[in-house]
């Protein structure tokens, strides 16, 4: 535990993690396709469209990250389920270890291979939002920044409303983690479009550097 909350809700691990979510999704929109695979609402809405043009094809295109993002979630509850009361393993730390062998898998696989590429990336996505989900005791997420912008826009307008100050922390807290985010992205698209498809391996430097920040915690 740090400063009374589990070492997972530290601000550094968040931050780490929320520049890999933004690295990643530029890295796939650039690199693999044109697609945004943290994120599945968009691939909803188009599978939608390419069955009622009768795509069906098409349309298992996008149902498989869909897949993908759920089995991540299943991934890290069976994790979670088998080690959250070990009294020696870290459930938050495998899904960490877990997320960086799965991108270590994706640099490897060619620009032939960008479906599975997104797949991957999909499930990854998905163990991290499901592993981490609060900072600093709120709640939020590393790898898309609509609901930040949400939360963090109500506590501004909450701030200025009342004025309280503890508003005001949580607003920049979530505007904090939306900049860090679009910085992530920024870096992810230069890099990627400097060297291609194995730009992807940096992100394990930003897990690696998490795992590190989760391996602070003396309490198990």
């Amino acid at each position: 535990m740090k400063n009374g909350r589990h070492i997972a809700e530290y601000f550094g691990v968040g931050a780490v993690l929320t520049f890999v979510g933004g690295f990643l999704d530029a890295y796939t929109y650039i690199c693999r396709d044109g697609v945004f695979a943290n994120a599945q609402t968009g691939n909803m809405v188009l599978m939608a469209i390419r069955l009622t043009e009768g795509r069906f094809g098409q349309a298992l295109h996008y149902l498989l990250p869909i897949l993908s993002f759920a089995a991540g979630v299943l991934i890290v509850e069976k994790i979670k389920a088998l080690y959250n009361d070990h009294p020696r393993v870290h459930w938050h730390r495998i899904t960490v270890i877990a997320e960086m062998a799965v991108i270590l898998a994706v640099g490897f696989l060619p620009s032939g291979m960008n479906s599975l590429a997104n797949i991957l990336v999909s499930m990854t996505s998905a163990m991290q939002m499901e592993g981490f989900r609060r900072i600093n005791g709120k709640v939020y997420v590393t790898t898309m920044c609509t609901g930040n912008l949400r939360s963090g826009t109500e506590s501004l307008f909450s701030f200025f409303h009342t004025g309280d100050k503890v508003k005001r922390r949580e607003a920049l807290l979530y505007y904090s983690i939306i900049l860090i985010f679009i910085l992530g992205a920024a870096l992810g698209a230069f890099l990627t479009t400097a060297l291609g498809i194995r730009t992807v391996w940096l992100c394990i430097i930003g897990e690696a550097a998490a795992l590190i920040l989760l391996m602070t915690d003396k309490d198990k």
